[in-house]
């Protein structure tokens, strides 16, 4: 109860916080104006190069701003997290860097590519169940309740919220004149940050999420109808989260102006152009 109070009091100084703590750990990635992409919109469009990170994803902000809040006795114990993808690599990376031990649990039809990195940035892995509420059950019974080991979740954690949010601080930094941020949505961590930095700097500035058509998670909850989440295979694997997080969609409902659906179409399209356009690798969630 108390942490849950903790949680939705998020404020501007929270995401500022992190800001000052992920400093030298994380990349501060550059936030570029896109001449074609901007042609083709109608409107001036910039874009943030997560992509840019060690790991390739923003998901490291989240990971360092609660790995360095453990205390001596939580860092000795260690800490876990489940993931197929992007999350695993950022607590693996960073919690070795910090010298504590991190344990990832995954699916077990998750990428051997992704198992491998997990592996090769100092994470133990253990594969377990077919989906990530699979993966979570076991952690929370095992390396949770029996080992101690401290859970650092993707998404529905203050400190992983905060942390994200500080990609949105680093947006208004350097083009203070935007006046809409379009950001993809998982389990909602990333706007959840985003929005709630964004809003308290600009309360006139448009937050639009964006999910894919087949994991509308934070839509779907929003209307009340968990049929509208259909699921399946999507190349946007990095936001096919099947539920939105218990913090993030009260920040969501409180901050964010817009939610938009996208069809695998046109998240192959998004994938293309910005090779083709930007020259730049972005993964379907990220295109999104």
């Amino acid at each position: 109860q108390q942490g849950q109070e903790k949680e939705m009091s998020l404020t501007l100084q929270d995401v500022r916080a992190a800001a000052a703590t992920i400093r030298g750990h994380v990349v501060r990635t550059p936030c570029a104006h896109t001449r074609v992409l901007s042609q083709l919109a109608g409107a001036d469009v910039w874009i943030k190069f997560e992509n840019f990170q060690f790991t390739a994803s923003f998901k490291e902000r989240g990971a360092v701003n609660k790995l360095t809040s453990l205390s001596a006795a939580e860092r000795a114990a260690g800490v876990c997290a489940m993931s197929a993808g992007n999350h695993a690599q950022g607590v693996a990376h960073h919690a070795t860097r910090l010298g504590i031990r991190s344990v990832i649990v995954m699916p077990r039809g998750t990428p051997f590519t992704k198992v491998k990195n997990t592996r090769k940035l100092g994470g133990e892995v253990i594969l377990h169940g077919e989906t990530l509420a699979d993966a979570q059950a076991h952690l929370e019974t095992e390396l949770v309740a029996k080992r101690g080991m401290t859970l650092v979740h993707p998404y529905d954690d203050a400190k992983v919220i905060a942390g994200q949010g500080t990609v949105g601080l680093e947006m208004l930094e350097d083009v203070s004149e935007l006046d809409t941020l379009v950001v993809p949505i998982g389990g909602g961590g990333l706007i959840s940050g985003i929005a709630l930095a964004a809003k308290a700097l600009k309360p006139g500035i448009r937050i639009v999420g964006v999910e894919s058509a087949a994991y509308p998670s934070a839509y779907a909850a929003l209307q009340g109808d968990a049929a509208l989440v259909k699921g399946g295979p999507t190349i946007a694997e990095g936001i096919a989260v099947k539920n939105i997080g218990r913090q993030t969609l009260e920040m969501i409902r409180s901050h964010v102006d817009d939610l938009m659906r996208v069809d695998e179409p046109a998240i192959e399209h998004a994938v293309g152009l910005l090779a083709n356009v930007e020259k730049v690798v972005a993964e379907g969630a990220g295109a999104a």
